[in-house]
């Protein structure tokens, strides 16, 4: 009877993993939303736990998936003070999902796979590569170039796992010291070090002291550190696996690569210029301070607009004209299969080609010597457009459950939907329950991307076997 009962249970196991492995092959897509899903909900029982909260009582439900959704997400936003509300078990979950959230749930599962199994199978490599290129969640052929191949995956996860490690232990590093001075105890200066470390390599934002930053709101060193993460963050695995393989030879590094690392330093410089423009003079920001400082915040808010989400001036004191800005460049986000989030740089960079291709009359998009083939050109108008429907329809929402300023509520809802996480100041504790868990959904939405969303709504692919006629309709 044992060995029987073993049988059936056996047979039981092989049929779920038949059907799981099926449904995976299926629809990529649906099993990638599914697994991140999972995730946030773990963590949401996990903060609702007493022991995660600092005063041993459970957190409310809403707030506790607002929380597990944007630490997962690595977005920043709160409905509770990081700084007071969470026990050292409750900020232990904090650092575990941002690590989590940043490297991605189905690259994680694929290192966890490798680690465990000492090689590599083709359902993990596919894992792993639908992390580094969204494109690879629809079903069939991906067409267009990949920055990261299937015979690669395996190079590109000991490159996420070493880069974490290396990036995280040389910011630490750079911020001890640096607490120490501020008179902060061995310990508690290693602890705080670790937690800006994490927050800022992956882009999330979170401040977990009392005193934020604050105490250091003028001092170059621990603000450029905190840049220089974000922006490292910001990136992009795929970015890294190319410059470990080839840093000394620009020549073969590939077309996402050039992209990727071009237009992130421009909108940097570009954003820090016009902040530095539009805020001079404005007392309630920088605009009075001296020179040094007004440059040193204008380049720190263009930092983290795209993504990083630390704040050192009140964001509702600034012009309306730089709030504008910012919401641009945390639509815009960081690069492709990063920490960041937003529609990326290389979509913008892509949208841009084609206005200037069809400006000069040129049938195809070209940069750095390549032809970008139509279909990319098709994937990020698809991005762009998705990505500003979700916020649009999101921001009319809110502005009808809360009745707060549209600047504010715009503000926060691509803040959430770029996983930035700064604030104006709308969302907070006292935040209707419905609107915090519509903010949570928009952080859930901009994390997994709007490939995948769109890839997971839409019918299976299936070949066309004619073409109707062609007309041209009238456009502009």
């Amino acid at each position: 009877m044992a060995e029987r009962g073993a049988l059936e249970v056996g047979s039981i196991l092989a049929r779920f993993r038949e059907r799981l492995e099926s449904f995976t092959t299926s629809y990529p897509a649906r099993f990638a939303i599914f697994v991140f899903a999972t995730l946030n909900i773990v963590f949401m029982l996990l903060f609702m736990t007493p022991l995660a909260s600092a005063d041993g009582q459970p957190t409310p439900a809403v707030d506790a998936f607002f929380q597990a959704v944007s630490v997962v997400c690595v977005t920043g936003l709160s409905v509770v003070d990081m700084a007071t509300h969470w026990s050292p078990f409750g900020n232990a979950v904090v650092l575990v999902g941002v690590e989590v959230g940043g490297i991605g749930v189905l690259t994680l599962a694929s290192l966890l796979g490798m680690t465990v199994a000492r090689r590599l199978g083709l359902r993990q490599r596919l894992m792993a590569a639908s992390d580094s290129n969204p494109s690879r969640v629809r079903k069939g052929v991906v067409k267009e170039g990949q920055a990261i191949r299937l015979g690669e995956v395996g190079g590109l996860l000991r490159t996420v796992a070493l880069s974490v490690l290396v990036f995280e232990a040389m910011l630490i590093i750079l911020l001890f010291p640096r607490l120490l001075l501020a008179g902060k105890e061995p310990l508690a200066a290693l602890y705080e070090a670790t937690y800006w470390a994490f927050m800022a390599f992956t882009n999330s934002g979170f401040v977990g002291t009392v005193e934020g930053l604050e105490p250091y709101a003028t001092d170059p060193w621990f603000l450029i550190v905190l840049m220089l993460g974000v922006f490292i963050g910001s990136l992009g695995f795929p970015v890294y696996f190319v410059l470990l393989r080839h840093l000394g030879t620009p020549r073969h590094w590939s077309l996402h690569v050039k992209m990727t690392i071009s237009v992130s330093i421009m909108l940097f410089l570009a954003g820090g210029l016009v902040y530095l423009v539009l805020e001079w003079g404005n007392p309630d920001s920088w605009g009075t301070r001296e020179f040094g400082q007004q440059i040193l915040h204008a380049f720190f808010l263009s930092s983290m607009a795209r993504s990083g989400g630390f704040a050192v001036d009140d964001l509702g004191l600034l012009h309306n004209s730089s709030l504008l800005v910012t919401d641009m460049l945390m639509f815009v986000g960081g690069g492709s299969a990063s920490t960041a989030g937003g529609i990326k740089v290389t979509t913008l960079a892509i949208l841009f080609l084609a206005a200037v291709a069809e400006a000069r009359g040129r049938k195809s998009m070209e940069a750095f010597q390549r032809r970008v083939p139509s279909d990319v050109l098709r994937l990020a108008v698809s991005v762009t457009l998705w990505s500003a429907t979700i916020i649009a329809s999101v921001t009319v929402v809110l502005l009808e459950i809360t009745g707060a300023p549209l600047s504010f509520v715009l503000f926060d809802v691509i803040s959430a939907f770029g996983t930035v996480g700064l604030s104006t100041g709308f969302t907070h504790s006292g935040l209707e329950d419905s609107a915090k868990v519509i903010l949570a959904l928009t952080m859930f939405a901009g994390r997994i991307g709007s490939v995948t969303l769109a890839a997971a709504l839409a019918a299976s692919q299936s070949t066309r076997l004619f073409t109707r006629p062609e007309e041209r309709p009238i456009v502009g």
